[in-house]
């Protein structure tokens, strides 16, 4: 039974359902970001469409403007010539005149101009068309007079006040105009435009359109479920409103630069021919929310490899304490049948027994004490002392060949007569008779068996070669590990022990140095000089 296969078998198909799942998940994840990504942008384009039908409307009313305001010239041009005809029709009127009914017909016909007349010295003498004015005088003073006894001289003078603050204001823009009466008299006529009467509608509609200009860039950056967003004038490149906290007039290009990367723009329509562009990137939440998953799978793997070590170094505990307790437990119940054999090789000595067989039976007595003492050893700090590697090696090939099959031809080689290191010698033995063991099976108890040592740099190596059936490329790193197997009734654990052996004890290495299918294997030791 191949345990080490079965293991390797759950390992991947657990990785794989791990792969689905992470895959799965992430895919999920991404799934619900591009919905948030996307419902985001819609807002966007929702707000983008407001804001393109506010700049037609406030570009509407800026045409709308323009249109009345070339028209209110026009009609201050009229204004002043009625104005210069209703003067002249006064002066007539202060003339003897055998018919009075034209100039009678030009003063009545204004009807919309207001017209205040004064003397030279801005005093007085009469207005027109001031009805309006004279009913908003008379209620501000109920309002702010209700109980005084002198009201209605606080409205003439009240009247006579606003009159004067009127002359000087139209004054401004309209110049008043002399006119000569009959005996020789003159006086000063101040009028202003015929809509007067409409200047409050008119202040109102232009304080609308002030309004709505300002809440225009206002809307754009006080809206507090906008994603950063910046607004500039598409032919000049400048800055008409942002909401991004970052921005100064000193790194305007570069984050309009940067803004301008993702694509991600809308054109909006401004005043007359030219046009703005909306730039705007993600929240930083979905931003977030892409690398979220990432994070989140980081973190749970971090935690995962940690108590995969964690369980594992405590499960290579718990192997090792049954290892050394069984390792044990064979050494101790060897004891009696090593001490059974002894005793029946000195009795087979005393009836005379021929000498060569009571030498070999005493040869596998050693060799029982010496696996014997190798078992009680694991589980203990193995002891390091100065020696000839060499020279291990070598007993334990002699020891070896006597008990393989003659069709194995092993040979032994060594570059120096001696390598001394610290090693412990039936440690290393182990390890060599586990390796030349394999090797002898993988060649099926016939072929060339080769042992070389030689020294490296720092390092003794030993090259054990065979002309078996070789590795696969793939198993080269898994035959060390325990429960690899070949053999149908093998357990997996001597080349493990050899690695255990080499690595752990000795600190040195070994592995596969090169395999060829139907060629041969090379297994390489290194051992620290």
């Amino acid at each position: 039974m191949n345990l080490y296969h079965k293991k390797q078998r759950w390992k991947i198909a657990l990785l794989g359902v791990a792969v689905l799942l992470v895959a799965a998940s992430i895919w999920f994840s991404f799934s619900i970001v591009d919905k948030v990504q996307q419902r985001e942008v819609n807002r966007i384009q929702q707000w983008a469409d407001a804001v393109k039908r506010k700049s037609e409307l406030v570009s509407l009313t800026n045409r709308a403007f323009e249109e009345l305001g070339q028209a209110l010239e026009q009609l201050k041009t009229r204004d002043r010539q009625k104005v210069e005809m209703w003067s002249l029709a006064m002066e007539e009127v202060n003339k003897p005149l055998d018919d009075y009914s034209f100039v009678i017909e030009i003063i009545r016909e204004n009807n919309s101009i207001p017209i205040i007349i004064s003397d030279l010295n801005d005093k007085v003498i009469s207005s027109y068309n001031l009805a309006q004015l004279d009913s908003q005088i008379v209620r501000q003073i109920e309002i702010d007079y209700p109980n005084h006894e002198r009201k209605d001289s606080i409205k003439r003078a009240q009247k006579n006040d606003s009159l004067n603050l009127y002359m000087k204001f139209w004054q401004e823009d309209h110049p008043p105009i002399e006119i000569d009466l009959f005996y020789g008299e003159k006086q000063r006529v101040y009028y202003f435009d015929s809509i007067y009467y409409k200047t409050q509608k008119l202040t109102a509609l232009e304080y609308s359109r002030d309004s709505l200009i300002s809440s225009f860039t206002d809307e754009l950056v006080a809206n507090e479920y906008l994603v950063p967003v910046m607004f500039i004038d598409k032919s000049s490149r400048d800055v008409i409103a942002t909401n991004m906290t970052d921005y100064d007039s000193t790194n305007a290009n570069s984050m309009i630069k940067e803004l301008a990367t993702n694509e991600d723009s809308i054109i909006v329509n401004l005043d007359g021919d030219s046009q703005g562009v909306i730039y705007y990137e993600h929240s930083e939440e979905v931003t977030q929310m892409k690398y979220f998953p990432f994070v989140q799978f980081f973190i749970i793997g971090l935690f995962v490899l940690i108590a995969y070590i964690a369980f594992s170094t405590f499960r290579k505990a718990e192997q090792d304490q049954v290892w050394a307790g069984m390792a044990k437990e064979t050494a101790h119940q060897l004891g009696t049948p090593i001490s059974s054999l002894m005793a029946w090789n000195q009795l087979l000595e005393s009836r005379g027994v021929e000498e060569s067989v009571t030498s070999e039976i005493n040869k596998d007595i050693d060799r029982l004490n010496t696996v014997t003492n190798r078992f009680s050893k694991i589980g203990s700090e193995a002891v390091l002392d100065e020696g000839n590697i060499v020279r291990s090696v070598e007993d334990a090939i002699e020891y070896l060949k006597l008990r393989v099959s003659a069709k194995v031809n092993m040979t032994f080689d060594s570059d120096a007569p001696e390598y001394i290191i610290r090693y412990n010698p039936s440690l290393i033995e182990w390890a060599i008779e586990n390796i030349v063991k394999n090797a002898v099976d993988s060649m099926e108890s016939k072929g060339d068996l080769s042992i070389k040592i030689y020294q490296q740099e720092d390092e003794v190596i030993i090259d054990i070669k065979d002309s078996g059936k070789g590795i696969a490329a793939n198993k080269m790193k898994s035959v060390f590990q325990p429960g690899f197997t070949t053999k149908k009734r093998g357990w997996g654990l001597g080349l493990s022990l050899v690695k255990r052996i080499i690595e752990e004890f000795h600190k040195g290495k070994v592995f596969v140095a090169e395999s060829e299918i139907d060629v041969g294997t090379t297994f390489r030791i290194q051992l620290p000089v």
